[in-house]
């Protein structure tokens, strides 16, 4: 154990690695600005998204596909995120994380390693003019396959659960200021840091009130028996336009989402890669 870490820290302070790892907070940084930018074209009522495809992380890659320059930025997403995905499984595969709190950091590494990987591959896929694979008809299947069971219903809650649970676990992450630790500020005046810290809070809250927002749909399939309810994203953010003031909550979720790609930008210059 003791020689894996001395591996992964000569690894994660070498110089290339360092640049690596932050131009993929960039990176996803920009997913973000472009799924805020979904979010206001939902709130405008482009609820067809004027042919840039679905209101998630992938329709917002299939936007870059759609432009001249869009090839050249995913392949950099696509490197950037790769080498993210390596990062988070270090950080997640290392160390000895013994207490409540080191284990939840080390869950929320391995599910950001899993969550950049799937952007990697889509970006890769739209960069070399193959459409992004659809999590929509997967997951579709996988929760109508699991009502039709005597028990699905209850696991399919279960799932629900964990997800608005994780979604409340981001957005308190953000709020109490935890990501703080992973970062180094001292450089910065007092009045930097705070604006730097209030982006970080707005951010991750907003973050996981859409995760969590996911998570409450899932319930409702189960609840209706209506899977078709429980698939992703795009339907979150499609829901709640449909709702009342919908236009703007989904302003507001996109200053949150945007105020959430700025701090990352942020958080890839002052991130602690050790």
């Amino acid at each position: 154990m003791r020689k894996s870490s001395q591996v992964h820290h000569e690894v994660a302070r070498s110089a290339p690695f360092q640049l690596a790892a932050r131009v993929g907070l960039v990176a996803y940084g920009v997913v973000h600005l472009l799924v805020a930018w979904v979010c206001v074209q939902l709130a405008l009522g482009d609820f067809d998204g004027d042919g840039v495809g679905k209101a998630d992380k992938t329709g917002a890659l299939q936007s870059l596909a759609e432009n001249p320059e869009g090839e050249l930025v995913l392949w950099l997403i696509v490197v950037g995120l790769g080498f993210s995905v390596l990062w988070q499984l270090l950080e997640a595969g290392t160390g000895a994380r013994r207490s409540r709190k080191e284990k939840l950091l080390r869950a929320m590494n391995f599910g950001e390693a899993v969550l950049f990987g799937y952007l990697a591959y889509s970006a890769a896929k739209l960069a070399k003019g193959s459409p992004a694979s659809s999590t929509d008809q997967a997951q579709l299947a996988f929760i109508d396959g699991l009502l039709d069971r005597e028990w699905g219903k209850a696991v399919v809650i279960a799932i629900g659960l964990a997800i608005i649970v994780a979604g409340l676990f981001i957005a308190h992450h953000g709020w109490s200021k935890r990501f703080r630790e992973e970062q180094d500020l001292r450089s910065l005046n007092r009045s930097t840091e705070r604006v730097v810290v209030r982006l970080g809070q707005v951010g991750y809250v907003a973050l996981g009130a859409v995760y969590a927002g996911g998570g409450v749909l899932v319930i409702v399939a189960a609840v209706q028996s209506q899977p078709q309810k429980a698939t992703g994203l795009d339907v979150a953010l499609k829901t709640l336009a449909a709702q009342p003031y919908g236009t703007v909550l989904l302003l507001v979720v996109a200053l949150g989402l945007a105020a959430f790609a700025v701090f990352t930008f942020l958080d890839a210059r002052f991130r602690k890669v050790h």
